[in-house]
């Protein structure tokens, strides 16, 4: 058998390695990898590594396929969407003036942020009382969680504001910003430019409408009143000077939006906050409805301005129920022998009650006149005021209660409560310094408004068909309501005041009373009518409103004199 010998392999040192080895004293440096004798990686190592490349190269050009190719399109504009944005640049609304150019609302651009502090404008609004339920306020533009604007104007909500929201708010103007992907500003450009609301000059004073509304809290507060409201107008353009409303919010405040305990207290107030009660508040109007009545019962000639009737402090007829009963109709006084100058002077229910429904030998209007002649004056009708809320009132009529009262009968009692005012009656106290109005011009029924220089409301008239001589009846026996009558406290010296106040009861039992006075100065040549309502105060609370009047009247007389020229 043979053998062989296994060869040995002999490799060959190189010099690099000798000298290499030469250093592998003890002492060499681990931490430097001295020491150590390199070995090749092998070859499966280099296979794995490579298919792991090629695998993760694939995904990358699948998915670089659905970025350029198929989504490339949508991918793009995403991107520049991402890139650019637009933003707002908010026009500031226009500036509103009282007829004197004092501004009532303004805008101030207070320093939030870096981007919001030159395109926000804050809408600031005078901070005296009693402007709110006339100016109103506004809603600020808002974002949505991203950041983006859902609402990108201002929106007046009410008074002013609203009304002239088209002409207040002005366009707003952009600028395009350049976005790097974390979010830093790389630049940015005005496309457009915001262009500026226009301004309102509002016929308001300024200086009458403070003291109206402090004259009107002051005594809501003290007599114990749930609220008020009054207006004064221009007698021959139909301007309002003053017109306000009492309680009312905060325009600031609703307008911000921010005070939320605040704005929470409005919305749970008994006493109605947000009711503009000059134009949309409803009441039962009392005696101030005489002296229309009165001048329909001369024109239709029930009675003469001479003819006395006799006011014993009530009147009584047959009770359509109990026959062996009487119905009883109470005055607020024994008055004697009045005509109509002082039947309107002192108010005398029953001389009303009987020219306005009949009465034994003297005949009534009956309710078909009461209210024919209420209705040419504008009563329970809107007035087309350009302010929002405005509503209509009514007149009691059969078909009024037919409807109201499920076919009930009309009755005489209905007729003489009409006559009084009181029943069904319901008014506001825009329509009753309108009406009043048309007495002081002659019989010119106008369209209130509050804005000065506007032809378009200014020629909204309604000439009346006036009987002179009956409607100087009715201006006397105001102007005698104040010199020795139930307005008194409007005998004011050195203006000369014709006036008609009234009471109508409210609540179960009457427990509680609105307070009005209307009227118009000066009496010799007119210039302006008022209406002020004081709203369900206490029962003995009459003559309240004649007060507010007065002190306003006055206030005129010695702060804007002017007006009485």
């Amino acid at each position: 058998m043979l053998k062989f010998k296994k060869k040995k392999k002999y490799y060959a040192v190189d010099p690099d390695e000798i000298f290499l080895d030469s250093k592998n004293l003890p002492e060499f440096n681990t931490q430097q990898f001295e020491g150590r004798i390199e070995k090749p990686i092998p070859k499966r190592i280099i296979y794995l590594l490579s298919v792991f490349l090629t695998l993760i190269g694939s995904v990358f050009l699948y998915q670089l396929g659905v970025l350029q190719i198929s989504k490339g399109e949508a991918y793009l504009k995403r991107s520049e969407d991402n890139t650019l944005s637009t933003v707002p640049i908010f026009a500031p609304r226009g500036i509103i003036y009282d007829r004197n150019k004092t501004k009532l609302v303004w805008n101030t651009w207070p320093i939030k942020t870096e981007a919001e502090a030159l395109q926000i404008p804050e809408r600031t609004f005078i901070s005296d009382s009693g402007f709110a339920h006339l100016l109103g306020y506004v809603s600020y533009p808002a974002k949505d969680k991203s950041g983006n604007y859902w609402q990108d104007e201002f929106i007046g909500k009410d008074g002013v504001e609203k009304v002239y929201n088209d002409k207040l708010k002005g366009i707003n103007g952009k600028r395009i910003t350049e976005i790097d992907v974390k979010g830093k500003v790389q630049s940015e450009n005005i496309v457009t430019l915001s262009v500026y609301g226009n301004d309102i000059i509002l016929s308001i004073d300024n200086r009458i409408q403070k003291k109206l509304y402090s004259s009107i809290g002051a005594m809501a507060q003290n007599v114990k009143f749930s609220g008020g409201a009054g207006v004064f107008m221009d007698i021959n353009t139909g301007e309002i000077l003053a017109l306000t409303s009492y309680p009312e919010y905060n325009s600031n405040i609703l307008s911000k939006g921010e005070d939320s305990k605040v704005i929470k207290g409005y919305l749970t107030d008994s006493r109605k906050v947000f009711l503009n009660r000059a134009i949309g508040g409803l009441y039962t109007p009392g005696s101030i409805v005489k002296p229309f009545i009165g001048y329909g019962a001369l024109v239709e000639n029930v009675i003469t301005p001479f003819k006395t009737i006799f006011s014993n402090g009530k009147i009584e007829i047959p009770n359509p129920y109990f026959k062996d009963k009487k119905s009883v109709f109470n005055d607020h006084g024994v008055f004697g022998y009045v005509d109509m100058r002082k039947a309107i002077a002192v108010s005398s229910d029953v001389y009303f009650y009987e020219i306005g429904g009949g009465y034994q030998d003297q005949k009534g209007l009956g309710i078909v006149n009461i209210d024919k002649y209420a209705k040419n004056f504008g009563i329970s009708q809107k007035t087309g005021i350009d302010l929002n809320g405005e509503k209509e009132g009514n007149i009691p009529t059969p078909e009024w209660k037919a409807l109201k009262f499920k076919g009930e009968p009309w009755r005489l009692g209905d007729t003489y409560n009409t006559s009084i005012g009181q029943y069904g009656f319901q008014v506001t106290p825009i329509q009753m310094v309108r009406a009043v109005a048309s007495i002081a011009n002659g019989g010119t029924l106008l369209t209130p408004h509050i804005t000065v220089g506007d032809k378009i409301l200014e020629a909204k008239k309604t000439t009346l068909p006036i009987n002179p001589e009956a409607m100087k009846v009715i201006k006397e026996g105001m102007r005698m309501a104040v010199t020795e009558g139930t307005a008194t406290a409007l005998n004011i010296p050195g203006v000369q005041v014709a006036a008609k106040s009234g009471t109508a009861q409210l609540g179960v039992g009457n427990t509680n009373t609105n307070s009005w006075i209307i009227g118009f100065f000066p009496y010799e040549n007119p210039k302006y009518a008022f209406a002020v309502l004081m709203e369900r105060g206490p029962k003995a609370a009459s003559g309240n409103a004649t007060r507010v009047a007065s002190e306003v009247i006055d206030y005129m007389k010695l702060t804007t004199p002017e007006y009485l020229k």
